[in-house]
């Protein structure tokens, strides 16, 4: 009986089945690059200022907090969610949003080490205010040698499930103009129940995938904003990092305390601020 391999391959096509049978029994003589996942890729953009730099780099450099990440976006957005530890090096809002040369006056005034790395970061793929201001550092007179960019920018941090941090004016802006933000007191039962921020709910670290489905969560909205605070904002972060988990892609935690939003005038705790529909 014939070989069905070679009933139906030509010549050529047997040589290449070959070469593949080869490498298949020999895994050490030949094998494919690996592929990266998720978290290790980039936009793999041509022709674009500086080098961009995938979510696994960028959490290695912000675990070692040797180089600076510098958020070009403007001072409200940054306020309302930004990437810890990244410092917002705003651009002037009153003028033509495309020229960056404030963002990069900014920039060589705090760090004027030109061969010294810096990271950009903005608002994700389709955001063009740092490549903008890579270009400028880039070229004369300026000559920065190691501009990284972090071009998946804020959209992709969240969506892989990490955390970003509000400031105080991003709280308050929250908390004043959307009525369908979940804020979290993430402080012990007893210290919420005596006092605590107008319709806030209790979620205790360890909670998250509980509160999902228990009505604390808005379970069949995943996009909400949630906001969570509590006495010490690592432990804030704790829990809005367990809740990111559970897919909340718009989670973030205050990076202040709770004494912080009590003397804050711009957040009214005692409001009667109404509650999101379905959360006490």
């Amino acid at each position: 009986m014939r070989n069905p391999i070679t009933k139906f391959a030509r010549p050529g096509a047997l040589l290449v089945i070959a070469v593949l049978l080869t490498a298949a029994l020999l895994p050490g003589q030949a094998q494919c690059p690996a592929i990266p996942n998720i978290f290790q890729t980039t936009l793999l953009e041509q022709n674009q200022p500086g080098t961009e730099i995938s979510t696994a780099t960028l959490q290695q450099i912000l675990a070692a907090g040797t180089i600076p990440v510098l958020d070009v976006r403007f001072p409200q957005e940054y306020a309302i969610s930004h990437i810890p530890g990244a410092i917002n090096i705003p651009p002037d809002s009153t003028a033509d949003p495309t020229n960056v040369q404030r963002e990069v006056e900014q920039i060589a005034a705090r760090f004027p080490d030109t061969s010294a790395p810096l990271v950009l970061t903005c608002n994700g793929p389709f955001c063009g205010k740092s490549k903008r201001v890579a270009k400028v550092l880039i070229a004369a007179p300026y000559h920065y040698q190691q501009i990284l960019r972090y071009q998946l920018g804020m959209p992709v941090w969240r969506a892989l499930g990490n955390t970003v941090q509000t400031d105080l004016q991003g709280f308050a802006y929250i908390f004043n103009r959307d009525e369908t933000a979940v804020f979290v007191d993430a402080r012990s039962p007893q210290d919420s129940r005596s006092e605590t921020v107008a319709c806030a709910v209790n979620i205790q670290p360890g909670e998250a995938d509980v509160a999902n489905t228990d009505g604390r969560l808005p379970l069949l909205d995943k996009g909400a904003r949630i906001v969570v605070f509590a006495d010490d904002p690592n432990v804030a972060n704790q829990v809005a990092s367990e809740i990111a988990k559970k897919a909340y892609w718009s989670s973030s935690y205050f990076g202040g305390t709770f004494s912080d939003l009590l003397d804050a005038s711009q957040v009214h705790i005692h409001s009667q601020r109404r509650c999101r529909d379905g959360l006490k």
